[in-house]
């Protein structure tokens, strides 16, 4: 949503080690009427953060976006802001004010936003979370702990729907997947908008003291010509950080000091359909219904225990195809389920032994977060009836083995603060019912000898006894394996000059079950150096030429892969980020070392409203065929389209097209095409209220001939699901739901049913 975390506004994921540069920047403010106030000072001295007061009120304060409760008149106006994108420290065009509160239970915070063009504000209904960065929306990033390095954003859109996220320094990542309980409803009017939140205090951590020092950024967000940003703080370009540059917040006093309970029921019923044997045999048809709960207690203000039990972990929507054609590593998914997003950002740490999609059917977990002065800490314990599947790592490759035992996952992780740097340590267990094991340990740390340096390592040991089911896997014959992985980065990044340096190494025999490592028995050297122009005028408003090298050996120095490339990066009108690359390489495919060149783009604009997002992305040129060892040409291409026609109704439709040509007989032959076509179609009736239908096919077709092994001509799935949706809060829900996946059986070469199910799901936060 922010600036610094311009990977989630794109909406893509990068599959290189590409240093994603994106300053925080800023500017100041403004009068309701949208007349700007004196220019700030642009002494650099002046970047230091400075100091918001709260005060106490004790009338109510009804939360109805209007601000118009006698509580909000008395206090003082909030009215110096920054533009932050693309102005640096400039004073924003159009006026912004606000308002902070607090009493006994909550932490309130008001806007007043001037539009002089208010039929231009870009504020859809939407579920939860879907506000992304071409919308309209505003609100608090706080840091209640006042160390600087992790804060919660609140923010809302016009229209009041909500987003929250977790933003850690530390790792530079903002993660949505966490929610919080808070309320917030937005009013458009002739002069702009307004909004107004209210936080309970349960819902934070904060030190247990009597008078507190929070760090906290007022935010807006205003998508026009350009994508302007707006806080209350400056952010110097060049600078390594973004949390810590927030307001110093005071005024605080006898919070309450803990004693919150939330305990969410829920039941589900299930009717489902599935074919007796084969594709294409009679349906046999099934119900089943299941019960569970979450709890959280919350001890004291700065601790977190977490319990569950029979946990419902369902995926309410599938995922996003990848193509998985000519892939050697296992594709990545990002985590959606409540119960392990607490305390997320600890466990994202420089090597991903931490991914805990590996637990796939938990009957049971509980965890405890914290805080004790500089010392932040999470632990949590799972028993997983197994299901989904585990990757095996390589040096070139990764396979993915299927898990049907049980085991016990645990995960223990502590982080020290030590000024602006940190040090921490990492366990991870997997016990397996039957024999087996996987445990890995090791320290880590980040320090900041200044403002646009930041060194981070990792080292982690790690010991495993592999189970005794060689069926599934040749290598689990009970065999004792100890290896080691390490990766060190050095960042630098100054107004005008960046660049990354990288060395990972991962032993052959180094396993991390409860993570995601797909590769082993490597090292990698990664170099990357870039300039920033920014231009004032016209189209462009950031120009980032670069330069990348790659290189991956195995542990006897054999190369993997090499890459050399240079291209630039753009941010231009309509919102716009554009990068365009030439890369050079060279890769092990079989036992020979292959040359690959390539053009590689991505595009993302957001023209209008009803247009909001349209995005293009991938290669063309040479393409490495790795099931043959040879090189082709062919393409990569991703399209995603978003359009609204109205507030209440979004389309969003991805395509993506990947094919391969080699040279057979003298002659350009199609080896394979593969393809996925998504429709995602969404009716919000309000914040809280939603219908949705995605229908998703995938299919690749190969030509067996030009294979050194057997491949199937045809695979193709076909999967469409309707959900109706209410939700009083994150927790308090009902979903009715409705699905339908197809495969194509080689048998009557035609799609078949491969499961059909109608579902129910109720769930109710009580809170205390």
């Amino acid at each position: 949503m922010t600036n610094t975390t311009v990977r989630r506004s794109q909406g893509r994921r990068s599959t290189r080690c590409a240093l994603l540069v994106a300053a925080a920047l800023a500017a100041g403010t403004a009068l309701e009427t949208g007349t700007a106030s004196a220019a700030p000072d642009p002494d650099p001295a002046a970047n230091a953060p400075t100091t918001l007061t709260i005060a106490r009120v004790s009338g109510p304060i009804e939360i109805d976006g209007s601000l118009g409760d006698a509580a909000w008149k008395g206090l003082t106006p909030i009215g110096t802001w920054y533009e932050t994108n693309p102005g640096d420290n400039t004073v924003p065009p159009v006026g912004n004010i606000a308002y902070l509160a607090y009493d006994d239970e909550f932490l309130y915070a008001g806007f007043e936003l001037a539009d002089p063009r208010p039929d231009d504000i870009r504020a859809p209904l939407a579920d939860r979370d879907n506000v992304p960065s071409n919308t309209d929306y505003a609100g608090i990033i706080i840091d209640p702990t006042g160390t600087g390095k992790t804060a919660i954003l609140l923010l809302a859109n016009a229209r009041g729907v909500q987003y929250d996220a977790v933003n850690d320094d530390t790792s530079g990542t903002e993660d949505s997947s966490p929610n919080f309980f808070w309320d917030s409803v937005a009013r458009i009017h002739d002069r702009g908008w307004t909004l107004e939140m209210r936080v309970p205090f349960s819902s934070l951590r904060y030190p247990r003291r009597d008078v507190q020092t929070w760090r906290i950024m007022l935010y807006r967000n205003r998508p026009r010509d350009f994508r302007y940003q707006f806080f209350t703080t400056r952010h110097p370009r060049g600078g390594n950080c973004f949390i810590c540059r927030s307001n110093v917040l005071v005024g605080l006093e006898r919070l309450p000091t803990g004693g919150g309970i939330v305990f969410a029921p829920y039941a589900t019923a299930r009717y489902e359909a599935t074919p007796e044997g084969e594709l294409g045999s009679p349906l046999e048809r099934s119900f089943e219904a299941a019960a569970g709960f979450d709890a959280k207690w919350r001890p004291d203000a700065s601790t977190v225990i977490d319990a569950t039990l029979n946990p419902d972990f369902s995926q309410i929507e599938s995922d996003v195809a990848l193509i998985a054609a000519n892939e050697r590593f296992a594709l990545f998914f990002p985590e959606q389920r409540p119960f392990f997003l607490e305390g997320l950002e600890l466990l994202q740490t420089p090597l991903q032994v931490v991914y805990t999609r590996t637990m796939t059917d938990p009957q049971w977990g509980a965890r405890a977060t914290g805080r004790a002065g500089g010392l932040a800490y999470t632990g949590l314990v799972v028993q997983d009836e197994g299901g989904g599947r585990v990757v095996i790592p390589r040096p070139n490759s990764s396979d993915l083995v299927d898990q049907d035992f049980r085991s016990w996952a645990g995960i223990g992780r502590m982080r020290y603060d030590l000024g602006e740097s940190f040090a921490g340590v990492l366990a991870t267990s997997r016990e397996i019912d039957g024999g087996g094991h996987n445990r890995v340990v090791g320290p880590d740390f980040e320090w900041r000898p200044g403002d646009g340096d930041s060194v981070t390592g990792q080292l982690l040991l790690g010991w495993t006894r592999t189970p005794e089911r060689p069926e599934l896997s040749e290598e689990w014959d009970g065999r004792a394996q100890r290896g080691y992985a390490g990766r060190a980065q050095w960042r630098h990044s100054s107004t005008r000059i960046d660049w990354l340096t990288i060395y990972r190494e991962v032993s052959g025999d180094f396993r991390a079950d409860n993570g995601y490592i797909p590769q082993a028995g490597f090292r990698e050297g990664y170099g990357e150096a870039g300039y920033t122009f920014r231009p004032e005028t016209g189209l462009l408003r950031r120009v980032r030429p670069f330069a990348i090298y790659d290189q991956h050996v195995d542990l006897d120095e054999n190369l993997l892969l090499q890459q050399v490339s240079a291209g630039a990066g753009m941010d231009a009108l309509w919102s716009s980020q554009v990068q365009l690359s030439y890369s050079h390489d060279r890769i092990l495919a079989g036992t020979e070392v292959l040359p690959r060149q390539q053009l590689v783009y991505s595009v993302s604009v957001s023209p209008s409203m009803t247009f909001s997002q349209i995005e293009l992305s991938g290669s063309a040129g040479q393409q490495i065929d790795f099931e043959n060892a040879r090189t082709g040409t062919g393409a990569d291409i991703a399209v995603a389209l978003t359009v609204r026609p109205t507030p209440h109704l979004e389309l969003i439709l991805n395509e993506s097209l990947r094919w391969l040509d080699v040279r057979s007989d003298g002659e350009k032959q199609r080896l394979f095409t593969a393809r996925v076509d998504r429709l995602r179609a969404t009716y919000s009736f309000s914040a809280r209220m939603f219908i949705r239908a995605i229908g998703q096919y995938e299919v690749t077709r190969r030509d067996p001939d030009l294979y050194l092994e057997d491949v199937a001509r045809k695979e193709a799935t076909f999967s469409a699901s309707a959900l109706f949706a209410f939700k009083l809060d994150w927790q308090s829900v009902l979903f009715l739901g409705y699905g339908d996946n197809q495969a194509f059986s080689d048998m009557t070469r035609s799609l078949e049913p491969e499961v059909r199910q109608l579902f129910l799901k109720f769930s109710y936060a009580f809170q205390r």
